[in-house]
């Protein structure tokens, strides 16, 4: 059976924001970012285990050519993936472990 998808609002708001930032840095390249993004999420839902557990029950997933990572935790019980934030790889993730 296949995992429902859900996201925090703060996810959501982490993506607009990021590609709000690459459009201000080249038209079309928030949606190259968007797509890079939604290849790796839909990977993910694919397979959610294949991601080790990083810090408390979350994991973490890369899309393929922008340096961001996707943290997500499986809820069993719910059957679904939920994501709790997308951060720049530069970014010290310590405000993602506030999320949950």
């Amino acid at each position: 059976m296949p995992y429902l998808l859900t996201y925090f609002k703060e996810a959501k708001d982490d993506i607009n924001e990021a590609k709000i930032w690459y459009h201000s840095q080249q038209k079309g390249l928030e949606k190259r970012f968007a797509e890079d993004v939604k290849k790796a999420i839909v990977r993910l839902k694919l397979n959610p285990y294949i991601h080790a557990i990083r810090y408390k029950k979350n994991r973490v997933a890369h899309p393929d050519v922008f340096p961001y990572s996707i943290h997500f935790y499986v809820d069993e019980v719910m059957k679904r993936i939920v994501i709790i934030g997308v951060a720049h790889n530069s970014r010290n993730f310590d405000f993602l472990k506030q999320r949950e």
